[in-house]
Order: C-alpha cells, then structure tokens, then sequence
C-alpha cells in the first residue's frame, strides 16, 4: 500500500479584523469577559467572501507552496458546516476556479472536524491507488450562520481557510496514522445550526427557521477535554513513539480552558499545543489547517518532526492524525 505526505499548505483569513471591544457595542459583553472565558481577543470576519473563495485562496497558496499544476489534482475534498450552496459542492466551485479538471470533487460534513476527516479521505483514495494527489480543505464563513444577539457564541467564531496538498510516496511515510470517530447521542443538545424545514404542498408548512449556531458550553467543554486524550492515545496504538517525541499538537482551536484541561490530562505542558486561538477565534473545520500553514509560513517546522492534529466539534465528531513532517 502507498505511503502518504503533505507537501504544502495554505490558508486565508479576511482582513477585516473584529475586536472584543467591537462585539460590546453589539452584545452585552467586555474584552475582559470573553478573553478570561475563551482566550480568544479578536477573530476575522467576511465583508463579502464566501466559503468558495476563501477556500479557492488557501488552495492557490497550497498549491503554489507544492509547486504543482492544477491539473495534477485529482480529488478535492473541502469539509465545511457553513457552504455558499447545498447544490453546488464548495469542492466543485473551488475547482473551477483553481482549474483543477481533472479532479473528482465533494464536500463533507464534519463540524469542527471537518479537516481531520478530509485529512482520512485524501490518504484512503491515496494509499487504494484511486487518486495521486489530493487537496483537502477546512473552510468555513461562520459569521453567516452565528446569531450575533446571542453573547455566549457570538462571540467565539471567525472565518477563515486552510488547505493541504497531499500525494502519494513511495519512500516516504508522512501520515503515519488517523484516528476519526462518531457519536450521533444527544448531538443536537450540544452543537447544532439548523438546515431547511421539512415542507412540501402535501403537510402544513412549518414556519421559517433561521439557520443559526446553538451550543451547549458546559457540555462542549466536557467532551473536548477527554475526547483530546483519547484521540491522541488513538494515533500512538501500533507506531513506535510517545508523547515526548511530539514536537507540537495542533488542536481544534475552539477554547483555552479547554485546551489547559487536557494537557492536565495528558500530564504535559500546554505550551506543546500550537494556539493562534487569540487572533482567530474558533473557525470550525478551518481552524487546525489555517494554524497548520501558519507554523510552517514562519518556520517553526522541519522535516522529521513529528505533530499531532486533532480535533472535535458538532456531531459529534472527533479525530486525530499523527504526521511526520517531510517537507524542507
């Protein structure tokens, strides 16, 4: 069976950039109470782009950073909760964009996870021989989908891009293991943004609904404080290295406490997880590939070094891939 890499990453993040301050002139909230809850300071926020076109920008600098044509794609696979349209595909209309004809296109819905599974789905069509190589991309535009009077999650979310060139090896191992799970149990009662209404001509039609975030904090909180471990002690089973061999873990960058609660956990010091959680906010499926580009754009990888990704969100969904870095 091939072997997998990533060969270069990408992101975008609008430039319109939203402070907590700016959010207290629209909620009942202070920078001192959504800094000392989330750790989170400022997000970006969309003027106008959708999640076609920060994806297709995170694309271009992926693809430029592989040194790759286009046309060398043959699978897109873009994991979003908040797509321009249900019909048609964020990965179709990337593709037209960046030229990509050659490539078998979709999109996936995994929340928060949304990276790790595209991650999985690159290296399975990879690795069967039903593709060479792959761009997979966590995107989202949050700020279309948060209710922006509710103080308790509008002021979590951002928007924002990243994306990974992968393709196959024949020497070299990059992705050494995936982990992904589910658990469907309860999971409107925790995370949840509604979609279209049943309604036809033949039942009463049900009356508008706004497709906005709901989320329970409390309960969040809790799974992602002991889903982090788990899937990490998931990705070691069956490779020959431990936590200390870890250079970074790059996390779902949802929230700082909950981030400090598993590193207790995991009996290591937080500063192991890579965190641009302040200047970004949570931005979903795009959260670990936009912090992923952001440590390799300013150097902090080098070929060897082996990174965790994990991540978790609505579904529920949860995962992690343990990867070797072979890029120069």
């Amino acid at each position: 069976m091939k072997s997998v890499k990533i060969i270069g990453t990408g992101s975008y993040a609008p430039s319109k950039i939203v402070t907590n301050s700016d959010l207290s002139k629209i909620v009942d909230t202070n920078d001192e109470w959504i800094s000392s809850r989330t750790g989170i300071r400022e997000r970006r926020i969309t003027t106008g782009e959708d999640t076609s076109v920060l994806s297709t920008k995170a694309a271009l600098e992926a693809i430029k950073n592989a040194n790759i044509d286009p046309l060398d794609i043959d699978l897109i696979v873009v994991g979003t909760a908040s797509p321009d349209k249900f019909i048609p595909s964020t990965a179709c209309l990337v593709q037209a964009e960046i030229g990509a004809e050659n490539a078998t296109c979709f999109d996936i819905s995994a929340a928060c996870t949304g990276f790790i599974y595209a991650l999985n789905i690159g290296t399975q069509f990879i690795k069967t021989g039903q593709c060479k190589t792959a761009l997979v991309i966590g995107a989202e535009v949050l700020s279309k989908i948060v209710d922006w009077s509710d103080r308790s999650t509008c002021v979590l979310f951002g928007d924002g891009a990243g994306a990974a060139i992968l393709q196959s090896s024949h020497d070299e191992n990059g992705i050494l293991s995936i982990y992904t799970g589910s658990d469907g149990r309860n999971a409107a009662e925790f995370l949840g943004c509604s979609a279209v209404p049943v309604r036809n001509p033949f039942i009463k039609s049900a009356e508008k609904q706004e497709s906005l975030v709901t989320m329970n904090g409390k309960d969040i909180f809790r799974f992602g404080t002991k889903i982090i471990p788990k899937c990490i002690e998931e990705v070691f089973k069956e490779q020959d290295c431990t936590i200390e061999d870890i250079k970074y873990i790059v996390p779902h960058q949802a929230n700082m406490r909950i981030i400090d609660s598993a590193a207790k956990r995991l009996e290591i010091d937080s500063d192991k997880f890579y965190m641009n959680l302040d200047r970004y906010g949570n931005t979903s499926a795009a959260s670990i590939p936009l912090a992923l580009n952001e440590m390799a754009r300013n150097g902090l990888l080098h070929r060897g070094d082996k990174i965790i990704l994990v991540g978790f969100g609505g579904g529920l969904t949860f995962g992690a891939a343990l990867i070797e870095w072979m890029i120069d």
